[in-house]
């Protein structure tokens, strides 16, 4: 019995000195969340910040697993982005098991809405741009532009629709009925989003999902977000969700890329946007940055 009981012994002072050097902290971490949502950081000169599911993945992850930290407040201000992105965030979002305040800044409309719906709270601004519940769907007609530049693109495909996505000619009425269909279904899984969220009937979100932006006054009013104020008044609800007072606040700062990143690194360097700039005018460039985007592009924004 003496072996058994000094390893109690032993197992006891070995917890309590590792509780001593570790004195649990209550934390509350704060992640800001700033620019156009798309799949892959686009960051330049010209394109600007950007939210990507892979950088909140990474900041959710790293406060999920901080066993001091009871709560997490995500500053919000986006117009929207790309469908598939939103989609992608808030599954993330879903798989914390934190309690989750949303505090908006200057705009949080569209995509920046859908993925603060199913937060456990939202604090928005007065003057906060919110709400925008909508879909664009591009479809992109570069007909002209290559009969302007002399560019005649053959197609040859295997099916009557292969090509209705490959910008050389109008969409016909049946491609564009398609396109549509599939508009208004990712506009009811926006409705969706935003009533269960927000516990509300999914006709009434209807009715306010005209595309309108509402300012934070008006979206309290609504019922789209809980309380007005700002970061501190965002604070203060998730201290009360995770029980805690006195919180220790961390924020978490994004990962920057890197000097050698932003000037040399792939399309949206500032060294390519340099030369770019000084090679081509204004109105190519935009040619360039419209032809290289992915279509068709579906956005909640």
């Amino acid at each position: 019995m003496r072996p058994v009981i000094a390893f109690i012994l032993i197992m006891i002072l070995a917890i309590s000195m590792f509780t001593s050097c570790n004195a649990i902290v209550n934390k509350i971490a704060v992640i800001s969340l700033n620019g156009v949502i798309q799949i892959e950081s686009g960051s330049s000169v010209f394109s600007g910040a950007s939210i990507t599911p892979d950088a909140v993945r990474n900041q959710l992850q790293r406060a999920q697993n901080d066993f001091n930290v009871k709560a997490i407040v995500i500053q919000v201000n986006s117009p929207g982005g790309d469908v598939s992105a939103c989609q992608e965030i808030v599954y993330e979002m879903q798989k914390v098991k934190k309690p989750v305040v949303i505090s908006m800044r200057s705009m949080a409309a569209s995509g920046g809405y859908y993925i603060s719906a199913k937060a456990n709270k939202i604090i928005a601004l007065p003057s906060t741009l919110t709400g925008s519940i909508g879909v664009i769907s591009e479809v992109p007609n570069l007909k002209g532009l290559f009969d302007k530049i002399g560019v005649d693109m053959e197609i040859v495909k295997s099916g009557k629709y292969k090509d209705m996505y490959a910008g050389m000619r109008e969409l016909t009425p049946e491609e564009r009925a398609i396109v549509q269909k599939t508009t208004d279904e990712l506009y009811g899984e926006f409705i969706d989003i935003v009533a269960e969220g927000r516990h509300m009937d999914p006709g009434k979100v209807k009715e306010l999902a005209t595309g309108q932006a509402y300012t934070g006054l008006q979206a309290k009013d609504l019922g789209l977000v809980d309380e007005l104020g700002g970061l501190e008044t965002a604070v203060d609800e998730a201290a009360k969700l995770a029980s805690i007072e006195n919180p220790q606040i961390e924020y978490y700062h994004p990962e920057s890329p890197g000097l050698f990143r932003m000037l040399f690194s792939g399309n949206d360097s500032i060294l390519g946007d340099f030369i770019g700039g000084k090679l081509l005018g204004a109105e190519q460039i935009a040619a360039l940055n419209f032809i290289n985007n992915s279509y068709p592009r579906f956005l909640y924004q």
